[in-house]
């Protein structure tokens, strides 16, 4: 399990010029399409029937056809840009990459764009948007790559992640123009030195005694010797002195090493971190490249964005930048797995101080209704209300936003808030929320936020906050907020930081990879 890593030691300052909405957008990662699946094999007449079908409505792209159907010949993964009804990965980055396209002329190109639009009443179904992106796939391969005949999906995944090739050469293959932003360069370099790492074959699995028992300082044991061998090829140690005692060096080791990978910072060497130490160096190359992508895919509009939040999921942590330098960080908790916060881009337009909670129907329904049927008083003893049929909770430090929120339109309803709930920023996984992000410094940022303006004195703040009154202020400026998903970044000094994939976003598009590579 893992915590938060500080963005400030994380990224360094050349990295926070970037945002994530390429890679997964509120505009389509929570878009709902027609519950169809695609399975297209030519044996299979009903989809022969339903490609038909497709061409006839789309007759534009008839002369596309057999390139678009060897994408589907004998796939039989279901869809191939929708991970269940949300447009994954390969779809948003192939987009993008679309759009950077001079002089690329896409039939119904407002049709393609009606699906990354979550606002738009789109009725096109799951089957004829992945025939769209397909479509859209092999346009841009055409304009990009004029002599290459061969169209097919594995062909499609080497284009987007470059996983089948691990030669030095492949970080840079498929880069169209010089990439913006340092971390990817920063990425790439720690890529090259674990492949000559995995080269060495000087990397071996770790062996523990069973039952694993946790080692902590003073212990003797000659997993602590293979401990220190693996913390000197990582960097974390300068010298590997082979001793099988964790003495005071290899302590200082094991800090940096948990602090850099989002560990709670202390001493013990638990059986979690024995694994996490473990895990094979093709997989770490993996996620590093799939990172190196997400870098590749991120809109540029930050580099003009000189004050924004962000939020990084993975690690649990947000940071508050203004005029280019970091003036706050804070740990934050996040959505559980069934209500996953989406990863966005946004712009905050209001603090709202000592808020009401609407609660929603959701949790009414799910939670509170039997609840409420049980105990008359319940609805009072929470310090909440029914008002025109729904449940809202008052202003007070018992309240679920806590004694502020920061509120950015967007399609999904979440935004980011206090908490009174602080024990849980102890914990190192932190996936609680029904979506919105938790902010365990929240009355610092709305300090920060509101410097630009004087008549918000801390007085008047601290007032704000006071639990019993709502009082909403909405900025004049508004403020961007970038919620992304990175699970490996590295700092201003070269060291990488590997986070959970809370998630499984990077599971997701690298068991697709071996699928397709079987």
């Amino acid at each position: 399990m893992k915590t938060f890593y500080s963005f400030t030691v994380i990224l360094g300052l050349s990295f926070f010029i970037f945002s994530f909405n390429t890679i997964e957008n509120s505009n389509f990662s929570h878009k709902k399409t027609s519950n169809h699946t695609i399975v297209f094999n030519d044996r299979d007449l009903a989809n022969a029937e339903k490609a038909n079908d497709f061409f006839k409505r789309y007759s534009d792209l008839k002369k596309y056809k057999s390139d678009i159907m060897s994408l589907y010949k004998s796939r039989t993964l279901g869809s191939i840009w929708f991970d269940e009804d949300e447009i994954n990965e390969f779809g948003s980055v192939l987009y993008e990459k679309a759009k950077k396209t001079n002089d690329l002329i896409v039939p119904y190109q407002k049709e393609i764009d009606l699906l990354f639009d979550s606002k738009s009443e789109s009725n096109i179904s799951k089957t004829d948007a992945d025939m769209l992106l397909s479509s859209l796939y092999v346009m841009y391969t055409k304009k990009n790559n004029a002599d290459k005949k061969k169209l097919a999906y594995d062909v499609m995944l080497k284009d987007f992640l470059n996983y089948s090739t691990i030669e030095e050469s492949s970080a840079t293959a498929n880069l169209d123009a010089k990439v913006e932003y340092d971390q990817y360069y920063k990425l790439q370099d720690v890529l090259k030195k674990y492949k000559k790492l995995d080269r060495s074959h000087k990397w071996k699995p770790i062996e523990t005694e069973v039952p694993y028992k946790d080692l902590r300082p003073d212990a003797v044991s000659n997993t602590i010797a293979q401990v220190r061998t693996r913390l000197y090829l990582l960097g974390d140690l300068k010298q590997d002195s082979k001793s099988d005692v964790y003495d005071r060096e290899l302590m200082d080791a094991v800090m940096k090493y948990k602090v850099r990978n989002g560990f709670k910072p202390n001493y013990i060497l638990a059986e979690e971190h024995i694994k996490e130490m473990n895990i094979p160096l093709s997989e770490k190359m993996e996620t590093l490249q799939l990172n190196m992508e997400r870098c590749r895919a991120i809109a540029a509009q930050i580099a003009a964005s000189d004050e924004y939040v962000l939020v990084n999921v993975p690690s649990y942590e947000m940071i508050y930048v203004k005029n280019g330098k970091i003036q706050l960080t804070s740990p934050v908790f996040v959505g559980a797995p069934l209500t996953k916060t989406t990863i966005f881009n946004g712009e905050i337009d209001r603090i709202v101080f000592s808020p009401y909670w609407t609660v929603p129907q959701s949790i009414v329904q799910n939670e509170l209704r039997s609840k409420i049927a049980s105990d008359p008083n319940y609805l009072a003893e929470k310090n909440m209300e029914m008002i025109n049929g729904q449940v809202r909770q008052k202003p007070g430090p018992d309240n679920s936003l806590g004694l502020v929120k920061f509120m950015f339109p967007n399609s999904d309803d979440i935004y980011m808030h206090d908490t009174p709930s602080k024990t849980l920023f102890d914990f190192e996984k932190r996936t609680f929320s029904h979506g919105c992000i938790n902010v365990k410094m929240a009355k610092e940022l709305a300090v920060a936020m509101l410097q630009d303006y004087p008549e918000w004195t801390q007085a008047k703040i601290d007032k704000a906050m006071e639990g019993k009154t709502e009082n909403s202020f909405k900025l004049t400026k508004k403020v961007p907020i970038y919620i992304t998903y990175f699970t490996s970044l590295v700092n201003e000094n070269g060291e990488i930081g590997f986070f959970q994939d809370v998630y499984e976003k990077d599971k997701e598009v690298t068991s697709e990879t071996a699928i397709v590579a079987q």
